[in-house]
């Protein structure tokens, strides 16, 4: 069985995101082991909401469990129209959630992870 890819969501000021990543490059360039992490920083709540939206969570698992072969085969597999998958892609695109193949004019949504998991501090004023 293959390991799941976990790609980890957080909403963190991007200043505590420069410091954790130099500390990250200090330890390669001291060649300690370093965990790889695939972290996707939003820097809002707002933009943590529209991922998580009802309609764009659907999308990701018919991507992942259904391996469309372009966008036009997914909106017929959540049967949407066209025009809102097509929006919702180019939304998960620019979060850098998903990947487009491109193959002529078609244009297939990838995943390169299995699973998300969101990290949220409370602690922290949004």
């Amino acid at each position: 069985m293959t390991e799941k890819k976990t790609l980890e969501v957080r909403v963190q000021p991007t200043e505590e995101l420069r410091d954790e990543t130099l500390e990250k490059v200090e330890a390669i360039e001291g060649d300690e082991d370093v965990e790889d992490l695939h972290v996707l920083n939003l820097s809002s709540e707002r933009e943590l909401s529209r991922l998580m939206s009802e309609k764009n969570l659907e999308l990701l698992h018919a991507i992942a469990e259904l391996e469309p072969s372009s966008m036009r085969e997914l909106a017929d597999l959540v049967d949407r129209d066209f025009r809102e998958v097509h929006r919702n892609l180019e939304e998960l695109e620019n979060l850098d959630v998903i990947e487009f193949e491109e193959d002529g004019r078609t244009r297939k949504p990838e995943l390169w992870y299995d699973t998300i998991e969101v990290n949220v501090d409370l602690a922290v004023e949004a």
